[in-house]
Parts: structure tokens; C-alpha cells; sequence
């Protein structure tokens, strides 16, 4: 009874019960996440993950920017009706160069993270600057603008720079590289050996077909690359873990 007479005064008081609900969340939430950061494998190491490119990068904040997390998920969860429809279910690792992850937690529109060359570069414009031609039933905006908003990239190096200081691991020659690499992924005819030994796997393409370097670039390459830098078809999981 002694006890439910003091648990009243937090009750009955809105500023001791906010610090007393603060005081738990915190001593909980480092008792769960504090050893994460001292965990060697937290994340199982895969092969094939990389860095961004800078264009998949600067299309990865145009896809932030634009919300389009809000209704599609980059989560494909261990079940039959998930992995059937959508592909092998994700990995950490996957999103491990993600600041920050885009997992979703609502489906208006179909999960995206094995959409990497499901569809032609063609294919996302058309979708991008009218959904409902391709997909009748869609309730996706329009994203026309993209295509007349051209792309500089003369804070890309600052970007890659930026992100190296959160752990993701991009060396000092691919900043210096990285304004290079950043137009000459959307010139198919250019030089781009170097980008592809930087970035193993990146697709190099006139996106959207415009001579200029483009919002709608960076997005579908952004798009194009999603799940498709793990080969599942002889990734086996860590059994050890």
C-alpha cells in the first residue's frame, strides 16, 4: 500500500512523471543499443556491398527529399508471401552505408529493394513523369520536374566527405574523384572504366536520355542499382551467427 501511495505522487504530478518516463526510456534504451557499438559483428559482412556512387548518391537524397519512403519500403521480410513477391529477404548490410536506412514502415506502393533492373531506364522515366501510364491504378504524384531540374555537382566531394565522417568507408581517391565519377556515370560514351572499378556494379547510362545532367539522372541511377550488388544466387548465410 506503501508503495501505491508514493507511485500516486508521479500520477498526480505531470513533471515528475514526464522525468521519470524519460529516466527509463534512457536507462532502456542503453541497455539495448550501448553493446551494438562494441559488437564486431553487428553487421554480417557481405560481399559485393559498396559505398554509393556519387550520382546514386546524390540520387538517394533526391529520394529522401522527395518522401518517396513515406510509401514505399526497402524491407523485404523473411516470409513466403514477402520473398516470393519481392525477392531474397534483406540483409543489414545492405543498409549499412544508409544515413539514414529507408526499411518503411508502409506500403502504398510495392517494396523497391530489388528493383535494380526489374524495369528499363525508358520505364522509370515514363513512371516518374506519370505514373498512371504505366501503372493505371497508381496514386504516386508526378515527378515530371526532375527531368528540367539540371544536377551540379560542385558539392559532391563535400557530400562523400561528409558521409566518410558517419563510417562509410570512401577513400581519399574517391573524393578526389568523386566529381569525375559524378558525370560521367550518366555518359555512356565518356570514360568510365575508372568509375567502375571504384564502384563495382554501378550502371552507367544517359538515364534519361537528355544530354544534360539531371535530376531524373541521379534518381534511376539511385534506382537502378537497388539490390543488385549482392548475389544471392551463392550468398549462404553466416550459420555462427
Amino acid at each position: 500500500m506503501a508503495f501505491l501511495d508514493k507511485h500516486a505522487i508521479l500520477e498526480k504530478s505531470p513533471t515528475l512523471l514526464l522525468v521519470a518516463s524519460l529516466g527509463v526510456v534512457t536507462i532502456g534504451g542503453i541497455v539495448e543499443i550501448a553493446p551494438l557499438f562494441w559488437l564486431e559483428n553487428t553487421i554480417e559482412d557481405v560481399a559485393g556491398m559498396r559505398p554509393y556512387s556519387p550520382l546514386e548518391l546524390a540520387g538517394r537524397d533526391i529520394y529522401v527529399r522527395e518522401g518517396c519512403y513515406v510509401c514505399h519500403s526497402q524491407m523485404i521480410r523473411p516470409m513466403r508471401d514477402e520473398v516470393e513477391r519481392y525477392g531474397h529477404y534483406s540483409l543489414a548490410a545492405e543498409s549499412q552505408y544508409d544515413h539514414p536506412f529507408q526499411w518503411g514502415s508502409k506500403r502504398t506502393g510495392p517494396d523497391i529493394a530489388r528493383v535494380g533492373g526489374r524495369y528499363s531506364d525508358a520505364w522509370h522515366v515514363d513512371h516518374l513523369m506519370d505514373p498512371q501510364s504505366v501503372v493505371p491504378e497508381s496514386v504516386m504524384p508526378k515527378y515530371a520536374f526532375l527531368a528540367d531540374t539540371r544536377l551540379e555537382g560542385h558539392h559532391i566531394e563535400d557530400l562523400l566527405a561528409t558521409h566518410r565522417l558517419v563510417g562509410v568507408p570512401y577513400t581519399d581517391q574517391q573524393i578526389k574523384a568523386a566529381y569525375a565519377d559524378f558525370y560521367v556515370q550518366a555518359d555512356p560514351d565518356g570514360d568510365w572504366d575508372a568509375l567502375v572499378e571504384r564502384y563495382p556494379g554501378a550502371v552507367v547510362s544517359n538515364f534519361d536520355g537528355q544530354p544534360e545532367l539531371t535530376e531524373m539522372d541521379a534518381l534511376i541511377a539511385y534506382l537502378q542499382m537497388l539490390g543488385t550488388l549482392v548475389d544471392f544466387t551463392t550468398f549462404t548465410p553466416d550459420a555462427s551467427r
